[in-house]
């Protein structure tokens, strides 16, 4: 059975609505903390396939989160090799460093349900189950374009919101893997100062849930799915 590697950067963020078509396209499921003894011993080139999930760190905070290095160290060599590499706000931010580029702060948080710009590339790519569809957004940071890769989507506040690289690499900096899961509440009672940072708040973002939360799903899965049938051609 293919094998799916999932690291979580905080136990609150872990697949959500990705678990269902990962498990339908035939992986068994491990997680993998960063705060586990082992982590830093772990292999990451071994995997099928590696899903490196969000958390409220930045990749250049590494003296507060020593891991990082490692993490990059051994992403950046699973990269090269080409191995099947997925990427969720921080882990988007993840694979941009992995690959040579700059993350920094970005020039606001940007929170809520809203959609991206997809280009000719994104249309064609499987963003396209996401097209005008409100996703949820939560990050505060950014990060230059790699080289050798395609720029998907964009927003007026964050012009890099997804890339890939062949079908083999596919960078989120949302998150459309959230909008039905439990772990949105943690989100909300751990983010007041994000939202408020944000010119949001805790019952803006539940309202926005409730009408755009199951379609965001929904067709998160679809893409998700669509990426996955394009590693096996």
């Amino acid at each position: 059975m293919k094998q799916a590697l999932v690291i979580r950067h905080v136990p609150y963020e872990a697949l959500a609505g990705f678990q269902a078509p990962i498990e339908a396209a035939g992986y068994m499921i491990e997680m993998a903390d960063v705060t586990d003894p082992g982590f830093a011993d772990r292999d990451l080139g071994a995997p099928d396939l590696l899903v490196l999930m969000g958390g409220p760190m930045g990749v250049y905070d590494r003296d507060g989160h020593p891991w990082i290095a490692g993490e990059l160290a051994r992403l950046a060599r699973r990269i090269a090799a080409g191995g099947p590499t997925l990427g969720v706000c921080l882990g988007a931010q993840m694979v941009a460093a992995a690959m040579g580029a700059k993350v920094c702060p970005g020039p606001v948080k940007e929170v809520g349900f809203a959609s991206v710009t997809l280009n000719e590339a994104g249309l064609a790519s499987p963003l396209r189950h996401i097209a005008d569809i409100p996703v949820l957004h939560w990050h505060g940071d950014t990060f230059d374009l790699p080289a050798d890769v395609q720029l998907l989507a964009s927003t007026p506040l964050y012009p890099h919101q997804a890339f890939r690289r062949s079908d083999h690499l596919l960078a989120l900096q949302f998150h459309p893997e959230m909008g039905e899961d439990a772990s949105f509440d943690i989100w909300l009672d751990r983010g007041e100062r994000w939202l408020a940072e944000a010119g949001s708040d805790a019952a803006t973002l539940r309202a926005s849930q409730a009408r755009h939360g199951a379609r965001a799903v929904a067709a998160g899965q679809a893409l998700l799915a669509d990426w996955l049938a394009r590693l096996q051609r």
